[in-house]
């Protein structure tokens, strides 16, 4: 990875999270530190592009849902007999 435009932070680490480190580039699975830092960070911004994903989807569905129409009430066996009549319908 080319070195421009880096720059240097400081971080606080659990002793376990330190050993881990170190033993991890001197087992020679990373380069340096940084390298396993910045490897930390590209899967963090990828877990939390997923999450916006899923967030972006969950108020896709909720709007759906809002916008179907009124609501009901209805009892947890009223609700199963219709399930299993819509899986039978479908074969």
């Amino acid at each position: 990875m080319k070195a421009t435009n880096m720059r240097t932070l400081t971080v606080s680490l659990t002793p376990h999270q330190a050993a881990m480190m170190q033993n991890a580039v001197e087992n020679g699975g990373y380069a340096s530190n940084s390298e396993i830092v910045r490897d930390a960070l590209r899967l963090w911004e990828q877990r939390e592009e997923v999450r916006q994903l899923e967030l972006a989807r969950l108020k896709k569905a909720y709007d759906e849902g809002k916008s179907s129409g009124e609501g009901r009430e209805i009892d947890l066996d009223t609700l199963m007999a219709e399930l299993k009549a819509e899986a039978r319908s479908r074969g």
